[in-house]
């Protein structure tokens, strides 16, 4: 039942605790009680919009932000969200005509709004526009870590690496703390081939600064090259539960489109096996008939002597299935079964290795380096995956 003691900004500031918990159809119950008070409350609309626009509920949290401007065209919150749903539904142009009302409203200096707009247009992709609105944030609030690190995110999407990692370094100078932007600079100072930066800013986060496997991986990775650790090290454990608790199961469609990819991989190859063999006798056939033109008085014996030297069926069978070869990305090739090539990898880094404790330790390497999961079930599936990777080509 509503209360009427409380005024429609206490309902208001109940329904934003509740949101910020995620707890959104908590934070709708007290907003609709709030409107059954107070049904022209500007800021119980809005904040009806953003919990459904959190659910999803596109049609409905629109109406909400219409009812709202309805009832005062300038808000500037409800400007944003319904900018945000311009852009779900496709109507860019309308969008960035209802951001742009902000600014001609003067909210620009308003540093959490310019955020806001600038994480949406930075969700849906619209990369260059988001970093003018979190650009504006920062003229505003230049000692503002999270702006900084939102100009620094967009300045990475747009290929601007050396740019962003000095953004970055400067948001976490006002800001040590802020695991976030940290986790993105040791990423992008990994990739830039610093690796001892990279170490440097891995080694000042948290495991609960992490919320993907990647950084992870690399941290790991770093820590065992750099200091010679095994992977049963007492230090490494806190990294290895975190990466327990963000794992997953693999998604049930996932599991299907990689097992219809693999059925695909397995008749296509076998349809390639099957035409090669029909190329094979047509071969020979037109080579026995061009033997039977050429040497037609001794057609017998060339026959009789085709037959003894021509392969069995079973040592043809071996020599397609020992026809593979790969090309790494510096231009060494190998050739074999996959058994065959993926020992001679293994020989070529240490051979006192097996090649499951090889395909093993590489497969977490290059997570850690590229991000992709390679297969160590077997060789094939080892190859194919690091193909997957871009580490190398599978010629035949």
């Amino acid at each position: 039942m509503p209360n009427p003691f409380l005024s429609s900004e206490e309902y208001d500031d109940r329904a934003h605790a509740l949101y910020n918990e995620a707890r959104y159809d908590d934070a709708l119950d007290v907003l609709r009680e709030g409107l059954a008070l107070y049904p022209n409350a500007v800021e119980l609309h809005v904040g009806v919009g953003y919990a459904r626009l959190a659910r999803e509920e596109f049609a409905w949290a629109r109406r909400s932000f219409d009812e709202a401007l309805l009832l005062d065209p300038e808000h500037e919150d409800a400007l944003a969200g319904a900018g945000e749903l311009l852009l779900k539904f496709g109507r860019v142009d309308e969008a960035m005509h209802t951001f742009g009302r902000t600014l001609e409203l003067g909210y620009e200096d308003d540093t959490d709004l310019m955020l806001q707009i600038g994480r949406a247009l930075f969700r849906e992709g619209y990369i260059e526009p988001a970093l003018s609105y979190f650009e504006r944030g920062v003229a505003h609030a230049p000692e503002n870590a999270e702006a900084l690190a939102c100009v620094g995110y967009a300045q990475h999407r747009l290929g601007r690496d050396a740019e962003a990692i000095d953004t970055l370094r400067r948001a976490l100078s006002f800001d040590e703390s802020f695991g976030e932007a940290r986790v993105y600079l040791a990423n992008l100072l990994y990739d830039a081939g610093e690796l001892e930066a990279a170490l440097g800013e891995f080694e000042r986060t948290t495991p609960e600064d992490h919320w993907d496997e990647l950084g992870i991986w690399r941290l790991v990775e770093l820590r065992k090259s750099a200091g010679g650790l095994s992977d049963d090290d007492l230090g490494l454990k806190p990294w290895d539960d975190r990466l327990t608790e963000i794992s997953s199961d693999p998604d049930a469609i996932d599991e299907l489109l990689a097992e219809v990819e693999t059925q695909f991989m397995e008749r296509e190859g076998a349809a390639h096996s099957q035409a090669q063999g029909h190329l094979e006798m047509l071969g020979s056939l037109l080579d026995g008939l061009a033997k039977d033109r050429e040497h037609d008085s001794t057609a017998d014996e060339a026959l009789a002597l085709d037959a003894a030297t021509r392969p069995s069926p079973k040592s043809r069978e071996l020599t397609a299935e020992s026809a593979h070869q790969i090309v790494l990305r510096d231009g060494r090739s190998f050739e074999g079964t996959w058994d065959e090539i993926v020992t001679a990898l293994r020989d070529a880094q240490d051979s006192t290795r097996s090649v499951d404790d090889f395909m093993t330790v590489e497969a977490r390497r290059q997570y850690g380096a590229t991000g992709v999961r390679i297969s160590t079930r077997g060789p094939e599936e080892f190859l194919r995956g690091s193909e997957h990777a871009g580490l190398l080509r599978i010629i035949r």
